[in-house]
């Protein structure tokens, strides 16, 4: 009897980060370009923003859950085939990027709901929206952290298995860097417009072509042969 052909789950975990990379690009090509306010914007602009297209916040924040779902699944693929080569040198690179992963999905989960729920607002309470928003700003800003712990961990982790090539473990690393910088200056970025956004404005287009060449080499992985099980 000939079995049908089963997707290997790195296989499906690289398909997962070219999802998870595609969905959180168009999440943002829907809303950037209608005018979503800057961190640090100021109220007016934002109070302006959300009350004119809550509709397409709305939009925006539908493609996300799939995307933590498919973040995860891809972290999920990376730990499977980084764990064998870990454990033999007492390493754990592969939980710790899996970690940030996991947080950065909690951290963003709750940038989205602060964005949906001042879209939801049908009063015009300043201070409320403004708070919200100051809250917004700060978790948008230190999700560098988690993403930069993704990062690190998938990369050397990557590196020190032989999994991924060297100028994909500097990028992560640069990209890590940008983003936990980002982070760290979070009160200077929140509270000055300027060039210090563009830190983590660099570090999160890093992280996406990161993901695409991560999920590449993924998909590319030969399964680890096995013994057939007897039913």
């Amino acid at each position: 009897m000939i079995r049908p052909t089963v997707m290997s789950f790195s296989r499906l975990s690289g398909i997962a980060a070219f999802g998870f990379a595609f969905l959180i690009v168009m999440s943002n090509v829907i809303v950037a370009p209608a005018g979503l306010p800057r961190t640090g914007a100021d109220i007016g602009e934002v109070t302006a923003f959300f009350s004119a297209e809550g509709d397409l916040v709305g939009l925006g924040s539908a493609l996300t859950p799939a995307a933590w779902a498919l973040a995860t699944l891809f972290g999920a693929g990376a730990v499977a085939a980084l764990r064998r080569s870990e454990r033999e040198r007492g390493e754990a690179w592969s939980l710790l990027g899996f970690a940030g992963i996991l947080l950065q999905n909690a951290a963003f989960a709750a940038v989205i709901a602060i964005r949906l729920a001042i879209a939801s607002r049908t009063s015009d309470d300043a201070g409320a929206t403004s708070g919200l928003w100051a809250l917004h700003d700060a978790l948008f800003t230190l999700n560098g952290t988690f993403l930069a712990l993704a990062l690190v961990g998938l990369s050397v982790g990557g590196r020190r298995a032989g999994l991924i090539r060297p100028w994909l473990g500097t990028l992560g690393l640069l990209s890590a860097t940008l983003l936990f910088t980002s982070a760290t200056l979070a009160p200077l970025v929140i509270d000055r417009t300027g060039p210090l956004g563009l830190l983590g404005l660099g570090g999160w287009l890093l992280w996406v072509v990161w993901l695409g060449a991560y999920g590449t080499t993924l998909i590319r992985l030969k399964p680890t042969p096995h013994s057939p099980q007897i039913a």
